[in-house]
């Protein structure tokens, strides 16, 4: 069935499915507190559709066309979206599930347009499936480890260093950043951060508390 005589009901239908699939997915995003939350998911999607939707019309079921060459763009300009989200600080990368997730979304969105309603349902119940159930499992198999970030100051770094790695082969755990910046009066802040569990995280602040003054901590979610 070509474009021509697909009703108005069933482009609809199929724009009405695309909000509602990307939906899904962007509600738990937007709980998540992620970059591309409720709304981007339902646009992306949306737009993944629409231009589906508009490619098979371009094409008109002419056998001299190729409406896959609409949706190719379409992943690429995804992929730009995807590289928006993620973000690089200090060594730690952030935002690859967001990234990945966008790109999932827009294939969705492409399997709505062609008219492949059981695969796009599917595909978004596993997606759901993936960004919730799998999370909780991976938080159990890692204990629950975050990216801890130290700050503390003091007056020999070198030696700091020094103990510092000692401590963490002690704790099999390695140093994702170390940065020092002198303050003066013989004085160096130091800033560090490492991959651990909130348990390991609470013997390390003890640890750190005797090897430098004014240790303050802040977390990152993974």
């Amino acid at each position: 069935m070509t474009f021509l005589h697909w009703p108005p009901a069933l482009i609809a239908a199929k724009l009405i499915l695309a909000m509602i699939c990307g939906g899904a997915i962007g509600l738990e995003r937007e709980l998540s507190r992620k970059p591309a939350g409720l709304r981007t998911n339902v646009l992306i999607c949306f737009g993944a559709a629409l231009y589906m939707i508009v490619s098979r019309h371009i094409s008109g079921g002419a056998a001299y066309t190729d409406p896959a060459r609409l949706a190719a763009q379409v992943v690429a300009g995804i992929g730009f979206l995807g590289a928006g989200v993620i973000l690089q600080s200090r060594g730690s990368i952030t935002g690859l599930t967001t990234a990945a997730t966008i790109f999932v979304v827009g294939a969705v969105g492409i399997s709505i347009g062609e008219g492949l309603f059981p695969l796009a349902l599917f595909s978004t119940v596993l997606v759901f499936l993936v960004l919730v159930v799998l999370r909780r499992v991976e938080r159990i198999v890692l204990k629950r480890a975050r990216l801890f970030h130290y700050h503390l100051t003091t007056k020999d770094p070198a030696e700091f260093l020094e103990q510092l790695l000692d401590l963490l082969e002690k704790e099999h755990l390695r140093l994702e950043d170390f940065d020092v910046k002198e303050l003066g009066d013989q004085q160096h802040e130091v800033k560090l951060s490492v991959v651990t569990s909130i348990d390991v995280n609470r013997r390390l602040l003890r640890s750190l508390h005797d090897l430098g003054t004014s240790l303050r901590t802040t977390i990152t979610e993974r």
